[in-house]
Formats: C-alpha cells, sequence, structure tokens
C-alpha cells in the first residue's frame, strides 16, 4: 500500500501515533483507464472498449475488491491526445491507445503503423516475443510507460467518391493515414494528407474535409464511416498494408508503487485479454463489410497485387525516412523485418 493511491481514514491525521495495519489505515482507490472509443457494455460495443471493462471486473474478482478499475469511453476523462502523455507522468493510470499517435512525442513508436510491415495478425502478435517486442517494451518502460495487453488491428481505405486500391488511386485525394508513416506513403502517391484521431474522422468524412480514411476495421464500424462512405476497400483474406498495435498502457510510475501481487495480477490479466483482442479484431474484420454493404457502399477486396506495390512504395518512403530518425528507430525496423509473415 502507498500513499500516493491511497487514502487516510478519517481520524488518523489527528493521532499520528495509532498504527493501524495498512488494509484498515488506507482505502483502494479504483485506477482510471482511460480511451477514445465508444462505450457500451462488456457483451456489446466496440472491443475495444468491451476489452477495457472484461479486464476491469477481473481485476476486481481476482483480488476479491482489493484492485478495482474505472473505465472511462469516448474521451470523457481526457482528450486522447493528451493521454500518452498524462501516464507517462503518472497523471493517468491506464490508457488503450494508438501507439502511433505519440510518434510527435516518441519518434520511434511510429513503427507501430509502419505500412506493409506487419501484413497479418500472425506476424504482428510474434513480435511480443520477438526481439522488436523487447526492444519496443524496454522503449516504452524507459519512456515511463507498461504494455500491459498486446492488440494488433487490421484496417481498411473507407472512401467518398472513389474505390482505394491500389497507391495510385489516392493521387489528388485529401487522405487521413491514421499515422506519419501512412501519410508519407499517401503524399508519394499524390495525396494530400491531413492528420487527427480516429473519433473525427466521420465529422471530415461528412463535411469533405478527407475523402479517404484508412482506419482500423473496427473504427470503421464504432465511427459509423458506412454513412458517409461510398467505397470500402478491406482484405477478406486477413491481409493487409495497414495494421497497428494499439495496447491497453499503464504508467509505470503507478504500476510500480503497487504490491507485487497487484502487479503480477495487472499482468496476467492483460496477457488472458489478448485471445479477446484477436478475436474481437477478427470478428470485426468480418463484420465490417457486410455492415457497409447494408449501407449502400460497395466493398472491394485487396488483391496481392496492390498490397504489393503498397509494401514496395512504404519500402522506399515510409520504412526510410523512419531508419534515418535516429538509432533506436534504425535498430527497431531492422528487429521487425526478421519477423516473418
Amino acid at each position: 500500500m502507498t500513499t500516493t493511491r491511497r487514502t487516510f481514514v478519517t481520524g488518523l491525521a489527528a493521532a499520528p501515533s495509532l498504527l493501524l495495519p495498512a488494509r484498515l489505515a488506507f482505502a483502494s482507490e479504483p485506477l482510471k483507464i482511460s480511451h477514445q472509443f465508444p462505450g457500451g457494455s462488456d457483451k456489446e460495443g466496440d472491443f475495444r472498449h468491451r476489452l477495457c471493462v472484461k479486464f476491469a471486473d477481473a481485476l476486481d474478482k481476482r483480488s476479491n475488491g482489493a484492485l478495482k478499475a474505472n473505465v472511462y469511453p469516448g474521451s470523457s476523462l481526457m482528450k486522447v491526445n493528451a493521454q500518452f502523455s498524462a501516464a507517462r507522468k503518472g497523471a493517468l493510470d491506464m490508457t488503450l491507445i494508438p501507439l502511433p499517435y505519440a510518434g510527435g512525442e516518441v519518434a520511434e513508436l511510429n513503427i507501430a503503423l509502419m505500412p506493409g510491415l506487419v501484413t497479418s495478425y500472425e506476424q504482428g502478435y510474434k513480435w511480443k516475443t520477438a526481439e522488436v517486442g523487447k526492444a519496443l517494451t524496454d522503449l516504452l518502460a524507459d519512456k515511463g510507460l507498461i504494455i500491459v495487453t498486446w492488440i494488433w488491428q487490421a484496417g481498411g481505405a473507407a472512401s467518398r467518391n472513389a474505390p482505394i486500391i491500389a497507391p495510385e488511386d489516392v493521387k489528388g485525394l485529401k487522405f487521413r493515414g491514421g499515422s506519419r508513416e501512412m501519410d508519407l506513403v499517401a503524399k508519394a502517391a499524390g495525396a494530400t494528407t491531413l492528420s487527427l484521431p480516429s473519433n473525427e474522422t466521420y465529422a471530415a468524412m461528412q463535411t469533405g474535409a478527407v475523402d479517404v480514411v484508412t482506419t482500423s476495421a473496427t473504427s470503421l464500424l464504432s465511427f459509423r464511416l458506412q454513412e458517409v462512405s461510398k467505397h470500402l476497400t478491406i482484405s477478406k483474406t486477413g491481409k493487409s498494408y495497414w495494421f497497428m498495435l494499439e495496447p491497453l498502457l499503464m504508467s509505470k510510475a503507478i504500476f510500480d508503487k503497487l504490491p507485487k501481487d497487484q502487479q503480477s495480477l495487472i499482468m496476467t490479466v492483460g496477457a488472458e485479454m489478448e485471445k479477446f483482442a484477436l478475436e474481437g479484431a477478427r470478428a470485426d474484420d468480418a463484420q465490417v463489410a457486410d455492415a457497409y454493404i447494408k449501407a449502400g457502399a460497395k466493398v472491394y477486396d485487396l488483391p496481392d497485387a496492390a498490397l504489393a506495390k503498397w509494401v514496395a512504395l512504404a519500402r522506399t518512403t515510409a520504412w526510410k525516412d523512419y531508419a534515418e530518425k535516429n538509432e533506436g528507430s534504425a535498430k527497431l525496423l531492422k528487429l521487425a523485418e526478421k519477423v516473418p509473415a
């Protein structure tokens, strides 16, 4: 028990010589888990929110109420772009956030949405136990954060006017990539890019501020982009040039102050959530096409030839630019390239 995460009981300050057991002297303060995605229950809604709810429920039950957590969806606790920095400083306990959102603060994290680097779920989840996973874990720990749950998501392209299949299809269009590196690829293909979080894509698409949005299948559903899109391109085979690491993170400053048994429980439950995350992502990949067809949009498959074009363009643009940023980025990219597809 630590004073930073507990509140004194009434009367303790008035009687400093009174020595009470820690469990009596302090009352647990729930962890705060913040994210930008729509809320719901543990059974319905965005699977990323449901994962956070299931995680919180498991902590409560398996600690017999000693460790609780409250989930704050829809950026209701704080704006999404503030969450990474707040967690680093210990001002926020936990966040489920796309790692590339923090690329401006920690340049190496842009590898988490490097077009064409990860092309399947199997390859992405191999990172956790590969050298690149250890290096990324160490980097985040050095920056004050712990990866509690590894979450990978495949994505697709929703567009207003024409299908986006090969890179040349984005020429002259306003494009939202989701990361600096995805934007570099789009720019090389002739697009104009803009950066905005997932929860702002609907309004941007609706007003015409953006023509094309690439994002995860789950966000394509949760933010109802089928209502403002006429076309969707997404792989039916589980392969894509767009895979993003969107982990559940915890502030290291907060984690380090918890008792060892609570630390162990958090990491155990976090690892168990990865099966749920993969199942949720795959389910949304399957459902997204039906949702767009039902809304009147046309859905296109991503053929292997088009995927190869995206990967080739990414290698000469985004990959090259990223590796030249600093020694850490170059090292991470080399390690990631060693993970088999």
